[in-house]
């Protein structure tokens, strides 16, 4: 290894996403991650319990939206509010589009990464429903609200990350004003 170079948690992110999707997940080692990265693999591991992990740690989504759905009007329906978090959420991946994208589709094309980020999901609605009881929202009001609104989250997401539809060209947070006014129309 070289002279010390600053950041290196996200020069391991950004090099597993690399060699994830040029190489697929099996293929690639954690030592492959820590030698593209330009670290050693014991710096790796003091990162990263292990290569699936590479690509969900860092980012507090869900602690960003059980703070939005705290944050929201006190007005709000419990709906209202629960998509407040998810804009929180989403405030978080506005500048990293590209690599939310490529990130989709390496996890897409991974079922040990389809099951993790699974988990993930259910962490964001763990965290919405939380917050929402905080704000005094009752049974099963607050389940409900927060299952709908990781939904419209994650299908949300999935517009905006696809650059061949014109829904790519709005912010996340739009995207999802747009998704929770369909899922609305279909009650």
């Amino acid at each position: 290894m070289g002279r010390w170079e600053p950041d290196a948690r996200g020069r391991m992110q950004r090099a597993a996403l690399e060699l994830f999707a040029e190489r697929g997940y099996e293929q690639t080692s954690a030592g492959d991650i820590a030698e593209r990265a330009g670290v050693t693999e014991r710096t790796f591991f003091r990162h990263f319990p292990d290569k699936r992990e590479v690509l969900f740690a860092g980012t507090p989504m869900d602690e960003a939206m059980h703070d939005g759905v705290l944050a929201a009007p006190e007005h709000a329906t419990p709906h209202e509010a629960a998509l407040a978090g998810m804009c929180a959420g989403a405030a978080l991946l506005e500048e990293r589009r590209d690599y939310a994208a490529l990130r989709a589709r390496v996890v897409e094309a991974t079922p040990p990464l389809r099951e993790r980020e699974l988990l993930k999901s259910a962490a964001m609605t763990a965290a919405t429903y939380r917050a929402l009881r905080t704000r005094g929202v009752s049974e099963p009001v607050a389940d409900l609200a927060a299952h709908s609104a990781v939904t419209v989250f994650r299908v949300g997401f999935l517009r905006w990350v696809d650059a061949r539809n014109d829904a790519a060209q709005q912010s996340f947070a739009d995207i999802i004003t747009a998704t929770a006014a369909e899922l609305r129309a279909l009650m």
